[in-house]
């Protein structure tokens, strides 16, 4: 059977709403990543077969093809193509998804696979705006086939997040137990230096800005939650943030070809829907179908990165599967580190790949909730352990 493998990966600091990347075009934070892993990898830049990159709400500087954008702007030769895809903020994985399926069936042999956000010029769903001809709601419900197949319930992550609480009984102080350490754990990795092998410092921001040392339960605590009478806060949701991060994904001949030493494989690819009113319940039952696919038990796992869009969605994830909690998002997640929209696929991934060998771990799941109700599971295998 042929192989994908990942040969590299990197990724920017995370910086916060407005902060030390707020100032940066889209394309040229992409570039920054993509020129870093060509460069590095020692391949000829004209033998990169696309560049597939994820990006939510493409209008302004983040429209127009940004990945064809971001690699000519990397300096790739013009007859390197790249395309953009969108499924909410599991883009930049199924990007990776999409690399390793294209080496697989034998089309491609090198692409760059990752993706992209600058939420500080336009947040979640800016492209939906009071311009539309269909209103202002969301983008499902202002559909009138929507409304005739789910009804006129209102459709939002943040709701959805709400309800997932409510069904699993997530206490809000469980939460915010959760999300304390979340930061705890950023904080700590940053400490000793656990992200440097991984970050390409872009000028004026050499380190991730969203984890908070000055937090604590007590302020916590005060926050008002973010509906009347619900248990989500500011303090247990993602961050909004900006940044890009890029692997490479390469085939058993083009390791031959061009002397790569790979860091891992692709272990299992897996998609799912779920409720779309729910929203972000998928990662259960795709967690479930890679274990199996995989004959894979979820002991066998030694890092998993769950994205942290809520506590609760994280919380419910991990007791319906069962996972050991320490092994789950070990360097925090996007609560304490940033959700950069289309980039925090391909930043799971990045991070995930250096954890695994920093830990000597074989099998790393990745798996992500999404607009829409849908999930991307990724398993990746270690190949090569290198030193931390």
């Amino acid at each position: 059977m042929p192989e994908a493998y990942i040969v590299d990966a990197c990724r920017t600091p995370v910086g916060r709403r407005r902060g030390g990347l707020a100032q940066v075009h889209p394309a040229d934070l992409a570039a920054h990543v993509i020129r870093e892993l060509v460069g590095r990898s020692g391949v000829d830049p004209a033998a990169v077969d696309d560049v597939i990159l994820g990006c939510l709400d493409q209008i302004g500087a983040q429209s127009g093809d940004i990945a064809r954008t971001a690699a000519l702007v990397a300096g790739l030769p013009a007859t390197v193509p790249g395309v953009t895809l969108d499924r909410q903020c599991g883009s930049s994985q199924q990007a990776v998804h999409f690399a390793a399926q294209a080496v697989l069936s034998g089309t491609a042999d090198l692409v760059v696979a990752g993706g992209v956000q600058q939420m500080s010029w336009y947040p979640l769903l800016a492209a939906h705006g009071a311009a539309e001809p269909f209103g202002t709601a969301d983008p499902w419900s202002s559909s009138p086939g929507w409304r005739a197949r789910f009804g006129d319930e209102e459709i939002s992550q943040f709701r959805a997040g709400e309800l997932i609480a409510q069904r699993w009984d997530v206490k809000r102080e469980r939460m915010e137990a959760f999300a304390l350490e979340s930061h705890r754990r950023a904080v700590a990795a940053q400490d000793a230096s656990v992200f440097d092998r991984e970050i390409v410092p872009h000028p004026g921001i050499a380190a991730d800005e969203c984890p908070r040392r000055d937090t604590s339960a007590e302020r916590m605590a005060q926050l008002p939650t973010l509906t009347d009478g619900g248990r989500l806060t500011a303090a247990t949701s993602s961050q909004i943030a900006d940044g890009a991060a890029a692997l490479l994904v390469a085939s058993e001949q083009a390791v031959r070809d061009h002397g790569l030493t790979p860091r891992a494989r692709v272990h299992h690819l897996t998609v799912l829907g779920a409720d779309p009113v729910e929203m972000l319940t998928a990662p259960i039952p795709a967690t479930v179908r890679v274990l199996e696919r995989t004959g894979l038990s979820i002991d066998d796992l030694d890092v998993i990165e769950m994205n942290e869009a809520f506590a609760s969605v994280v919380l419910a994830w991990l007791d319906e599967v069962g996972a050991d909690p320490g092994r789950v998002n070990p360097n925090g997640g996007a609560i304490a580190l940033g959700h950069p929209l289309g980039a925090t696929g391909a930043r799971l991934m990045t991070s995930m790949l250096h954890e695994l060998e920093r830990r000597g771990g074989r099998f790393g799941l990745q798996v992500m909730c999404e607009g829409g109700g849908q999930a991307n599971a990724t398993v990746i295998e270690r190949l090569d352990r290198r030193d931390a």
